[in-house]
Parts: C-alpha cells; sequence; structure tokens
C-alpha cells in the first residue's frame, strides 16, 4: 500500500514567496505499474492524499500533473508541490481496535501474529518471484555462453584443417613431402 499526501503552493511576486494555492487548482494523479497498467488516475484539489495498492513488485511511475491556462498566465508558472510518500504495510492502531471489538489481550496478540504472517508471506511471495526472474536470467546467461564457446570451438577447429590443407598443399607445391 502507498499513501500520498501532497500540498501545492503558488510563487506570490508580489511577496517573493509561496502562498498556498487556491482552489481552482486542481491536480491529475496518474499511477502505473511495473506492466505499465493504470493504478490510479484521478483529479484531486489543491492538497490531500492519494492511496493506491499494487500487486505486481517493482518501479512505479507516479506523474503529478497540473492542467489550467489561468496558472500559466497570471502566475508566471511557478508551482511547488510538497509530496510525502509512505510506502508498506498500514499500520493498525490496536488499542482502538479492540475497545471497539471488546477484545481480550489474547484476541489482541492473535490479530497481531495473524497480520505478521501475512506480512511474511507476501514478502516471501515476493521473494519467489525475484528467485525466479534471477533463475531465467542465469539459465538464458548460461545457453548463450555455451553456445558461443562451440560456436569457437567450430571456428578453431575449421581453422585448424584449413591451415593443414594449406601447408599441405603448400609442401606439395615445393616437393617437399
Amino acid at each position: 500500500m502507498v499513501i500520498g499526501n501532497y500540498k501545492t503552493e503558488l510563487y506570490d511576486p508580489a511577496m517573493e514567496k509561496y502562498q498556498p494555492s487556491p482552489q481552482w487548482i486542481n491536480l491529475f494523479v496518474f499511477v502505473k505499474d511495473p506492466e505499465n497498467k493504470n493504478l490510479l488516475s484521478h483529479q484531486y484539489g489543491p492538497q490531500g492524499s492519494f492511496t493506491f495498492t499494487s500487486q505486481s513488485p517493482g518501479e512505479h511511475q507516479i506523474c503529478l500533473h497540473l492542467e489550467s491556462i489561468r496558472f500559466a498566465l497570471f502566475y508566471g508558472g511557478k508551482l511547488a508541490i510538497h509530496l510525502d510518500m509512505q510506502l508498506g504495510e498500514r499500520t493498525n492502531d490496536y488499542t482502538e481496535f479492540a475497545a471497539n471489538d471488546k477484545l481480550t489481550l489474547l484476541h489482541l496478540r492473535i490479530q497481531k501474529l495473524v497480520e505478521r504472517v501475512e506480512k511474511i508471506q507476501k514478502e516471501q511471495e515476493h521473494q519467489r518471484w525475484r528467485e525466479e526472474h534471477f533463475r531465467q536470467t542465469s539459465e538464458s546467461t548460461n545457453q548463450r555462453v555455451l553456445w558461443w564457446s562451440i560456436l569457437q570451438t567450430l571456428i578453431l577447429v575449421a581453422t585448424g584443417v584449413w591451415q593443414m590443407l594449406h601447408l599441405k598443399s603448400f609442401f606439395k607445391a615445393k616437393k617437399l613431402v
């Protein structure tokens, strides 16, 4: 799970500093996963937060896009975006959780253990994916090395046969054999 909190500020040339953005500033947030699939495409106000969850590991693309003619004409194109990204599993408030569901201390510990086991399972799945990807890369590299060495051996044998035949014909032409 990824949580992004952002805040936009416009530059005010009269005061020579950044001021909080007006409500007409709209920020478009686009998120794509490593397979280039859209995970999030939404319009937000001048400040707020966005959340997305991805099942695929790897590098994700997050694009913050601003479309406003008024911004370009009147503010000279100076905008600051403060972005705070929080990555990882969502943290639960266990005291509130226990109070709402009237759980005992034992039930609360069991809930924590279940969440830890789920997190470990996700990490294991990620490690298995990385291991499989590395194994495929290693096998591909080994196959290329094998074919390269076979090609080199064939070239050496062909060169050796050609040299022997050439020397044999040379010695016959010189009548040394």
